[in-house]
């Protein structure tokens, strides 16, 4: 009987669908457009920039694919990189299978796509087959990896974004495994580094390794054939309790996990753990008008693992803020919205913000929701106020934009247009591009709207 390793490698090289069904499509497109918008929108971030200076100071002659829509080529691996940092540090991009699967997919493919002039359609195949590898991956940990201190995002990412980047290379099932055990030994990102420029780092080097260890594989560079499943690999260094399933993998491709687990594409540009927090603030402001100078306390009831992440209890800065519960509640209670305004350094440190988040008090839960581990059940919201009243939440199921309560249409593409504001480029017309992503001859047709664009 064949291996894990062997079934992703085979699964990578030949994942038999030629059509995908529409649903998937319509995922996948999503997937793309969402995490372009949050690409664009981070590209000035300090973190980006400093990659920038970092791979000119190094570039070879190299010039194969483009970086954040600006017009600047660079190596694959390196657009991988600052492309997959960019998308990743706002905090804004999309969620699913316990991380961010589009944040890493997305740079990979488009990176290697552009270099092989490789067509929509094909680009979409290749998300599918990193998203269902990264599924199988993922359903194989019982526990979250959060509590070891892993980022899921970059350790399932850079396995997931390899056997993508094989596919669309044509490699064949050798070198497809070659490539997965060799991308399985470069994945790693600390839950340590949360609320640091090496957290969007992480992405950014997960799409970044993919593309590496699939152009070493193709260079003939040997790996384990069985470093997913061995007991001293992959799953079992990986797994916090010892429990990971390293058994033999179904058929890939026969039950697409997509369909499944879809997206969910982030409201506000924060962590995730943050969101159902905050769409209870914002429905009791709205339910009862409630202002700033009225709270006396409030009680937010998250899961441990949540707990684990928010741990900046009093930022300072914007980049800090993302991960503080206290303060997605206070800026939630002052603007009645959280979103890129918020995220400042000047915002978090107003007099206003500063004591809200001192009136809020986190309450753990040991329950775990059966769909996405990572959350308690439901979280809730209990705002006191001053005259006495108790106004709670009741329970909060899902986030706003969760892949259970999806964002409208008009909901996505204001969003789109939002994280493109500042770029001098045509965003509706790039947004309804992508929204035909399959009908592209060339992905190098996107390179167009990088024309206008000034940085």
């Amino acid at each position: 009987m064949a291996g894990l390793t062997d079934s992703l490698s085979r699964f990578a090289s030949n994942p038999g669908f030629a059509t995908l069904p529409g649903s998937a499509s319509a995922v996948i497109k999503t997937g793309f457009t969402d995490t372009i918008a949050t690409m664009i929108a981070g590209r000035d971030t300090e973190v980006v920039q400093i990659l920038r200076e970092f791979v000119r100071q190094r570039q070879s002659s190299a010039s194969e694919a483009q970086v954040l829509f600006i017009g600047e080529q660079v190596a694959s691996n390196d657009a991988a990189l600052i492309n997959g940092t960019a998308a990743h540090a706002l905090d804004y991009d999309d969620v699913a299978l316990g991380g961010h699967p589009s944040t890493v997919l997305v740079p990979a493919i488009l990176a290697e796509a552009e270099r092989l002039d490789a067509c929509g359609a094909d680009v979409m195949r290749a998300y599918l087959v990193g998203y269902e590898i990264w599924a199988e991956l993922s359903r194989r940990e019982p526990d979250p990896y959060h509590l070891k201190g892993w980022h899921p995002t970059a350790v399932l990412g850079t396995v997931g974004a390899a056997g993508a980047v094989a596919w669309l290379n044509r490699l064949s099932p050798e070198h497809c495994r070659h490539a997965i055990s060799l991308a399985a030994s470069m994945a790693c990102g600390l839950v340590a580094n949360f609320g640091t420029m090496t957290k969007p780092l992480h992405a950014g080097r997960a799409a970044s390794s993919a593309v590496d260890a699939v152009r070493l594989a193709s260079a003939g560079l040997t790996a384990a054939p069985d470093a997913i499943e061995r007991h001293a690999g992959y799953l079992a260094a990986l797994s916090p309790k010892g429990a990971a399933d390293l058994s033999d993998a179904v058929e890939l491709g026969e039950r697409l996990r997509i369909l499944e687990s879809g997206l969910s594409i982030k409201k506000y540009p924060m962590c995730y753990s943050t969101h159902r927090v905050v769409d209870g603030v914002l429905d009791l402001v709205e339910k009862h008008g409630i202002r700033p100078a009225d709270v006396e306390t409030v009680d937010a009831t998250i899961g441990v693992s949540q707990a684990s992440m928010l741990r900046n209890h009093s930022p300072a800065t914007g980049l800090e803020a993302k991960f503080s519960l206290e303060f997605s509640v206070a800026a939630a209670l002052i603007s009645q919205k959280v979103g890129l305004t918020e995220l400042t350094d000047n915002y978090v440190r107003r007099s206003d913000v500063r004591e809200l988040m001192g009136k809020v008090r986190i309450h753990t839960s040991e329950s775990s929701c059966p769909i996405e581990p990572v959350f308690a059940l439901s979280d809730q919201v209990t705002i006191t106020l001053k005259d006495g009243r108790r106004l709670e939440s009741g329970d909060i199921r899902f986030a706003r934009g969760n892949a259970l309560l999806p964002l409208q249409d008009h909901e996505l593409k204001a969003k789109f247009l939002d994280c493109c504001a500042s770029a001098e480029l045509d965003a509706d017309q790039l947004y309804t591009r992508l929204n035909s992503l399959e009908t592209l001859k060339s992905i190098r047709e996107l390179a167009v709207f990088s024309e206008l664009t000034t940085v």
